[in-house]
């Protein structure tokens, strides 16, 4: 069994660590988001431990369709297939069954919807995500849910997060008899459950209060980042986190950009996930302390400088703005990659930083000051 033993507070804000069959995860904590069991950008496993990464993360539906959890098994488990020794999270197809509204059908059983792939037709319920993320072996899977749109009414959310429990459930039902199988991958596979409730403070509070009651070694705060605002999202986490267990990991589900992940921290959030650096770096988009830059503008055309100036990334500890500008405007994949590489190691090192404000007992000084920095964009 997992192991999660919290270090410090400071206001909401957690600092602890979270020991695993993979390795002890420091939290707060960014994952690195690996949809197809590949951080996209041409980043390999290495790479990633070069990039300070504590957890990898991948997709239960797009693993399933292609090149198959079936495979992945008999190549010894998603860690062996990736070559990487520590912790995954898979998430479970809800996500995905949520933005393919035009192709799904949501009945009691599950969900009914084709492949963006070659458009054959799938069925994913509770025991079926189980199924694939146990065939994965990952370290961490997560309950199947349904994601209602944040601006859904009332009467429609009500059921489907009714639904969602109902699902999580059947979700333990089964993770608990898989790891009781003898040639399950991994016997100590973990269960996070999922919040939902779109932006009904009541939905939320009761869903929280109805799923901590299960016991389960986490919980993720779902349905955010889907189209309400910052405020609003601001504002369920400060009404929900407080009636999910303290001593166990909160997660922040697809959230967010260095502000998202800095006032998720405040309200007392430990994992987070986001396609945001990987996705603008292949874009030519770079995080540092004084804001994002777009490494297309001419200004950047002889600029001998790195990314960052004192970066320890590989990109900025050996290559300039103007080679990695002249790469990306050539359509080099070395420019996507030096930028994604940067970017990951920014989102860590940032991760390193609260964790250190937060042992320090001067997270609030930090977070203002960043803040501050980040703000800026050129």
């Amino acid at each position: 069994m997992a192991e999660y033993n919290l270090i410090k507070t400071e206001g909401r804000a957690k600092r602890a660590e979270f020991k695993t069959v993979h390795g002890t995860v420091q939290t707060p904590v960014f994952m690195n988001v690996g949809t197809a069991a590949a951080i996209k950008g041409a980043v390999d496993a290495f790479d990633l431990k070069d990039l300070k990464c504590q957890v990898e993360l991948s997709n239960t539906y797009h693993l399933h369709v292609r090149p198959g959890d079936g495979l992945i098994k008999e190549m010894g488990g998603l860690h062996k297939f990736m070559n990487w020794d520590r912790p995954i999270l898979t998430d479970s197809g809800g996500f995905q069954v949520f933005s393919l509204a035009g192709l799904r059908k949501i009945k009691e059983e599950g969900v009914t919807f084709h492949s963006h792939v070659d458009g054959r037709i799938i069925f994913m319920g509770p025991e079926e995500s189980m199924q694939i993320q146990s065939n994965l072996g990952s370290t961490i899977a997560m309950a199947f849910d349904e994601c209602p749109p944040s601006k859904a009414e009332k009467s429609y959310v009500l059921p489907s997060v009714e639904r969602t429990t109902r699902w999580l459930e059947r979700c333990k039902k089964e993770m608990d008899r898989l790891n009781g199988l003898e040639d399950t991958i991994n016997k100590n596979q973990l269960l996070f459950g999922i919040n939902q409730g779109a932006v009904f403070d009541d939905i939320r509070i009761n869903h929280a209060k109805t799923i901590s009651d299960m016991d389960l070694d986490g919980y993720a705060i779902g349905g955010l980042a889907v189209g309400e605002s910052h405020e609003e999202m601001y504002h369920v986490l400060e009404e929900t986190v407080p009636y999910l267990p303290q001593n166990k990991p909160t997660y922040l589900m697809g959230v967010g950009t260095p502000a998202n992940i800095l006032e998720g921290v405040e309200r007392g959030v430990d994992f987070f996930d986001c396609v945001y650096p990987t996705r603008n770096g292949r874009h030519g988009h770079v995080y540092t302390n004084e804001g994002k830059l777009n490494l297309f503008n001419a200004k950047y055309e002889k600029d001998s400088r790195p990314i960052e100036e004192g970066c320890g990334c590989p990109a900025c500890r050996r290559f300039s703005r103007a080679y990695i500008r002249h790469l990306l405007k050539a359509k080099e994949m070395l420019g996507m990659r030096l930028c994604v590489m940067h970017n990951l190691y920014f989102y860590n090192t940032m991760m390193e930083e609260i964790r250190d404000a937060l042992d320090a007992g001067d997270f609030a000084s930090y977070k203002k000051k960043k803040l501050e920095g980040i703000a800026q964009s050129d």
